[in-house]
């Protein structure tokens, strides 16, 4: 059996919408462009949610929340840390050349416009098919 000579492609799909899954979406994918890999970010359920307009920084953390009070801790202790917040790594993976997919199924199923999601964030809009084109041309595959 003759490997298949996959592309430098790192497909990752956003199915969370805590903030810290979300965090570790786009540290992971903007690190495989820095290595000169293309990247695709496939947004579905509550990782869409993400994509609303005012939704990139509105997730709870998966562990912790504590009302809201560990999400803030996390915040604080990444900012004396110097990391840098979604929105900057979101702007860094869309001037590094990375592909966001919104998940048209997620979109009908919760209710969700085309007019509700942030237009700047969104470079396509797919069905399960979308996906699988991705993975299936890609050496990286995974499911945050």
């Amino acid at each position: 059996m003759v490997e298949e000579n996959k592309p430098d492609k790192a497909t990752i799909i956003v199915h969370s919408g805590d903030m810290d899954k979300i965090y570790s979406a786009l540290i992971v994918a903007n690190g495989a462009l820095s290595m000169g890999m293309e990247a695709s970010l496939y947004f579905t359920f509550w990782g869409l949610q993400r994509l609303q307009k005012g939704g990139l920084e509105k997730g709870p953390l998966s562990k912790m929340h504590f009302l809201g009070l560990g999400k803030s801790m996390i915040k604080s202790r990444m900012k004396k840390a110097n990391v840098a917040s979604l929105e900057h790594l979101f702007r860094d993976f869309k001037e590094l050349g990375g592909k966001v997919i919104a998940c048209e199924m997620t979109m009908e199923i919760m209710g969700v416009s085309k007019e509700d999601l942030d237009q700047n964030l969104i470079d396509e809009y797919g069905a399960v098919g979308t996906y699988v084109n991705e993975a299936r041309d890609s050496k990286i595959t995974l499911f945050i």
